[in-house]
């Protein structure tokens, strides 16, 4: 499937050298284990040295330096977690090379304080999540408040994943990420003054609804509304597959997305084209944007035997619309990193 690889090589010296084959250009980044400050300069390199600053600031030990060479086919800023990736990637290497005995939990939790802390992106815990305790065809169900988390095994059939990609770059930091986030939390505490609640998803969406009158904010009652609905949708959602009802799970998804369009207001043309467009497609049980939108790429689960026309009259569609092609590309669900021997 889709992902990240690397080569390590031992130095005996505190030279960290990396280099990256998707981004040529940049050529090898060289730093010292002595400091791993963040350095714009040093571009993609900021993730593993933020996963090192971390693993270090948790009290373990980086022996010496190394060489690494990363090379991956997950498209670089398309809301596929590459930055997460690549994270989760450089803790197990560094847990597994110097023998640190780091949980994959513990490391699930410095990739997302790489995000707030080093990064400065007040991202959740679900990318790194579901890359760190990833499973081969099983959904994760993630509690984000608690950390509990059960598997769902993801039984397609003769149905494919199709990753739909905008070819829209956006980066967390110059999107209005932060923003919603930030809506989410104000829209949250005017409930609190009420209501005995920890987080909108202890909400179900009738009590939402009797409530909604203490925010007394359209957009805000709008973005709160999306974050309650879309923890029902996902609870639903765990049941459809239990029961290996995919027809409901493809309703689910179609309705995500018109959440995310309406009351979270973070799709965009670009997206909306691709999912609406795939809603008309034959063969399709469900489409929606994935990530935190404002471009990147919309998934859709297809009939394998209907992909090759799918990709045809969904393309043609997009380019016809927004005037340059997508991308499109068959994924897998696979286990988390893993060393390849």
């Amino acid at each position: 499937s889709m992902g990240i690889y690397a080569a390590y090589g031992e130095r005996q010296d505190n030279t960290i050298r990396m280099f990256s084959g998707n981004v040529p250009d940049a050529g090898i980044v060289e730093f010292s284990l002595d400091d791993l400050a963040y350095n714009k300069a040093h571009g993609w390199t900021n993730y593993p040295k933020g996963m090192m600053v971390q693993i270090i600031e948790h009290g373990y030990q980086i022996g010496h330096g190394f060489d690494l060479a990363v090379y991956g086919n997950l498209p670089d800023a398309a809301g596929l977690s590459s930055s997460a990736a690549i994270e989760l990637l450089t803790g197990e290497i560094v847990n597994d090379v110097f023998s640190l005995g780091i949980s994959e939990l513990d490391l699930v939790k410095y990739g997302q304080l790489v995000e707030n802390k080093y990064i400065g992106v007040n991202s959740g815990i679900m990318d790194q999540f579901a890359i760190g305790m990833g499973k081969k065809d099983q959904a994760v169900l993630l509690d984000t408040n608690t950390l509990e988390y059960d598997y769902v095994p993801v039984k397609l059939g003769d149905r494919v994943i199709v990753i739909m990609n905008t070819k829209k770059h956006r980066e967390l930091q110059d999107s209005k990420y932060n923003e919603r986030r930030a809506q989410c939390e104000e829209a949250l505490k005017r409930l609190q003054a009420d209501l005995p609640i920890k987080s909108l998803g202890d909400l179900s969406e009738s009590e939402f609804d009797e409530n909604s009158y203490l925010i007394n904010d359209d957009v805000l009652i709008r973005r709160a509304r999306h974050a309650v609905f879309e923890n029902q949708r996902t609870l639903q959602a765990k049941d459809a597959l239990v029961n290996n009802d995919l027809k409901t799970f493809g309703k689910l998804i179609n309705a995500s997305h018109v959440s995310l369009h309406y009351d979270f207001e973070v799709t965009g043309k670009e997206l909306d084209t691709l999912a609406e467009t795939a809603w008309k497609q034959p063969g399709v049980i469900g489409a929606r944007m994935t990530g935190a939108g404002f471009g990147g790429c919309a998934i859709a689960i297809v009939d394998r035997d209907k992909v090759d026309a799918f990709t045809e009259n969904v393309g043609k569609v997009y380019e016809k619309e927004i005037g340059h092609p997508a991308e499109f590309y068959i994924a897998e669900i696979s286990d988390g990193p893993k060393e390849i021997k």
